[in-house]
C-alpha cells in the first residue's frame, strides 16, 4: 500500500472540517487515510454546539494498533485540546513513527470562534509537538498566537517564516486540500522509496 496517512485529529459532525475533511482531502490526492479520533463535536455550518473529549489512554491505542499494523508514511495532526493530549500523541508518534513526515495543523478556535484548544495547553504545543513539524499550517491568528508577536505586516511574504525552530510557510487561512497534496506527496514518494528498498532496488 503506498501512501499512507496516519491523521489525528477530532471530528467534526457537519463534515467540513477535521477528520471527515482530512479524509476526503488525503482519498482525493490518492493516498489511504487512517484516523485516530481526539475529540467529538457536535457542530454545523453555524457552529460548534458541543465537544466530547476522548480520553488520551484511547487516543494513544488507536495510534498504536493503527501504526503496529497499518503503518503510516507521513502523519498529520488536527485539534488536541489539551496539554494531556498533546503529550500522548507527541510521545506516540515517536514510539510508533520515528522518522515519519508530520504536518502539524495547529487548530486553536474554531471559524465560528469556539475555543478548540485549552489556553494553557498553547505552551505545550509550542514546546512539545512543533519541534515534530516537517510542516506547520497555522492561520494567521495561530500563527501570531504561537510566534509570540504580530505578524501582519509579513502577510503577502512568500519567503517561509522561521519560528519557534520550524520552518514554515506563511499562510494566512488553513488550505486543507493544498496542505494534503503535500501530504499525499511525501507519504506516496516514502511508500514507493519503501517498496523500492524491498525489492533491492
Amino acid at each position: 500500500m503506498i501512501g499512507r496517512v496516519l491523521i489525528v485529529a477530532g471530528s467534526d459532525s457537519g463534515g467540513g472540517a477535521g477528520i471527515q475533511a482530512d479524509i476526503k482531502a488525503v482519498t482525493a490526492m490518492g493516498a489511504f487515510a487512517a484516523t485516530a479520533i481526539t475529540a467529538l463535536t457536535a457542530q454545523n455550518t453555524e457552529g460548534v454546539h458541543g465537544v466530547v473529549a476522548v480520553e488520551p489512554a484511547f487516543i494513544a491505542q488507536q495510534i498504536e494498533v493503527v501504526l503496529s499494523d497499518i503503518g503510516a508514511d507521513a502523519l498529520k495532526t488536527g485539534m488536541l485540546h489539551s496539554a494531556e493530549v498533546i503529550g500522548t500523541v507527541a510521545s506516540s508518534l515517536k514510539k510508533h513513527a520515528p522518522g515519519v513526515p508530520l504536518v502539524v495543523d495547529p487548530v486553536m478556535i474554531a471559524k465560528g470562534g469556539h475555543r478548540l484548544l485549552l489556553s494553557e495547553a498553547e505552551a505545550a504545543l509550542r514546546d512539545t509537538l512543533l519541534p515534530m513539524a516537517a510542516l506547520l499550517t497555522p492561520n494567521l491568528p495561530e500563527a501570531e498566537v504561537l510566534a509570540g508577536f504580530f505578524l501582519g505586516a509579513y502577510v503577502g511574504l512568500s519567503a517561509p517564516v522561521i519560528a519557534l525552530g520550524v520552518a514554515t510557510e506563511y499562510v494566512t487561512a488553513r488550505n486543507v486540500m493544498l496542505v494534503f497534496v503535500v501530504l499525499a506527496a511525501i507519504a506516496i514518494a516514502a511508500g514507493a522509496r519503501g517498496i523500492l528498498h524491498r525489492q533491492g532496488a
